[in-house]
């Protein structure tokens, strides 16, 4: 399996609600309506929350400011990624999907990585 985790930041405009709703009400129905010309077999919203048990749990660590959610995409392998990437279809749905998380994504403070899971602990789905 090959991922891609995307760490969002949300554009200074945007309040997070704002931000959030967005991302999962705009641009999640785009990306499950472009998942067969990009070939994912799983793609995840994880959205920060906000308030004071994480906020404290953040100052007692001494960590940095969170990011406003995480996207989570995976693929079969980095072939099946690969090949996707070859059709003309996928250069289109990932173009589609730039101009849009342009819209509300910090994309310059937003860092993403391609990876693999190494689980330690826990069931595999």
């Amino acid at each position: 399996m090959l991922k891609l985790t995307f760490c969002l930041r949300r554009l200074p405009a945007l309040s997070l609600d704002a931000f959030q709703d967005y991302w999962l009400h705009q641009h999640g129905p785009l990306v499950r309506r472009l998942q067969p010309a990009l070939g994912m077999v799983r793609y995840v919203q994880v959205h920060r929350l906000a308030g004071d048990m994480a906020d404290g749990m953040r100052r007692a660590r001494g960590a940095p400011e969170p990011y406003d959610g995480i996207a989570e995409l995976w693929w079969e392998s980095e072939a099946a990624w690969r090949a996707a990437g070859r059709h003309p279809e996928a250069r289109e749905a990932n173009r589609l999907l730039l101009e849009d998380e342009a819209k509300f994504i910090d994309l310059a403070r937003s860092p993403l990585w391609l990876n693999q899971e190494h689980v330690i602990h826990g069931k595999l789905e």
